[in-house]
């Protein structure tokens, strides 16, 4: 990658969010914490607008659930100061999971992004499939073709819950912290629009999204079946699309915007009704 995103400063917490020192090639923050029983955190801080400002470190953050947060993940989650916890999980992402951890005077907003009817069926599949209702449900391109579409569908369609988030964030809301179930498509496609509204490159945008492809963030896969072939480089190989942050599906949100809107600015302004002094209030939260 060739954008350059600063160094995180040397505290997470909301109330020390300073950026400082000389930007340098991007890479994992030492002060990034590897929580326990919460995957792919991490603050959006340092990333650069094409004006030349930078996301303000402590302010935005983004992950899995909480659901199976520890004590000891729940203090780190505490120790940010959270006003706001977007929950882009729908009833049966929650009713798998488990209810996110509380954590004392943050609001907790549920913004589902995705319908439980039409793909309660689709991931019992997944979790439960043999290796030919796999094939025929996943292989020839299809995996990948149907997380595409899932891209296309939340911008055309989730407008209305990006516009609430977007305006929060404008209002009272940060710092904030937005995820879903593995913080990689929901959460990632949430954190994009923000972006964008930001005015981030739109390079660094899509090096922050293919970031959730790091090993100690991939959202673990689990499988009920107990063939001798669930977790076969087959089986997995079939499933990676699903798991797996590809560039092509966000540059499939970003040409739906194009199709649809005719590009960025008429996307914030009139499907997600962003006026200038609602922007510009963002802009003063978000970055330095």
């Amino acid at each position: 990658m060739s954008y350059r995103r600063e160094r995180a400063p040397s505290t997470s917490r909301a109330d020390g969010a300073r950026l400082g020192g000389a930007p340098v090639t991007q890479q994992i923050p030492s002060t990034e914490p590897e929580l326990a029983g919460v995957r792919n955190f991490r603050d959006v801080g340092g990333l650069p607008t094409a004006d030349g400002r930078r996301v303000r470190y402590g302010m935005l953050f983004r992950s899995g659930h909480l659901a199976h947060a520890t004590a000891e993940d729940a203090a780190f989650l505490a120790s940010l100061g959270l006003h706001t916890i977007f929950d882009f999980r729908n009833a049966a992402d929650q009713k798998l999971e488990g209810p996110d951890v509380d954590l004392p005077g943050v609001t907790n907003v549920n913004l589902p992004l995705s319908d439980p009817a039409e793909g309660t069926w689709f991931w019992k599949m997944v979790r439960d499939g043999d290796i030919e209702q796999l094939r025929e449900l996943l292989g020839d391109g299809k995996a990948a073709e149907r997380m595409t579409n899932s891209y296309r569908t939340m911008i055309k369609e989730r407008t209305a819950e990006h516009s609430r988030v977007l305006h929060s964030l404008a209002e009272d809301s940060t710092p904030a912290l937005m995820h879903c179930a593995a913080g990689k498509d929901r959460a990632g496609l949430s954190v994009a629009v923000t972006l964008l509204a930001l005015g981030v490159e739109r390079e660094a945008i899509v090096a922050d999204y293919l970031e959730s492809n790091a090993k100690h963030r991939r959202y673990k896969v689990r499988r009920t079946s107990t063939s001798a072939d669930a977790y076969s480089p087959e089986v997995m190989e079939l499933l990676s699309p699903l798991f797996e942050a590809r560039a092509e599906y966000l540059e499939a949100a970003f040409e739906t915007i194009e199709e649809t809107w005719g590009g960025v600015e008429a996307y914030l302004r009139e499907g997600l009704g962003l006026t200038p002094e609602i922007r510009e209030r963002l802009r003063e939260r978000l970055l330095d």
